[in-house]
């Protein structure tokens, strides 16, 4: 499900990263580990238009609220346009 190669649209974990109220929203959603290898830029919108906000590192994992539209991208998991929002107005794409 999440992969990335380079410039893709990304987001940070949600563990190191959610306030004590997401740790409560998050207990019931499912945690994803990114791709083997690869580095996830966080975007602040869907898009590779968007701002960089934070990068993920090697063997992150993230958790997904919801899913949207955003700008086409390749990476380990296939070709997409859609952007998982991670929370607090950070994505990741589906293809990483």
């Amino acid at each position: 499900m999440l992969g990335l190669g380079g410039a893709v649209v990304a987001m940070a974990p949600a563990i190191a990263l959610a306030s004590a109220g997401e740790a409560i929203a998050d207990a019931g959603l499912t945690t994803y580990p990114l791709a083997p290898g690869y580095r996830v830029n966080v975007r602040s919108g869907p898009g590779t238009n968007c701002s960089i906000v934070d990068v993920l590192p090697e063997g992150g994992y993230v958790t997904i609220r919801c899913q949207g539209p955003g700008t086409w991208v390749s990476g380990p998991y296939g070709t997409t346009d859609l952007g998982d929002c991670t929370g607090n107005g950070r994505f990741i794409s589906d293809a990483t």
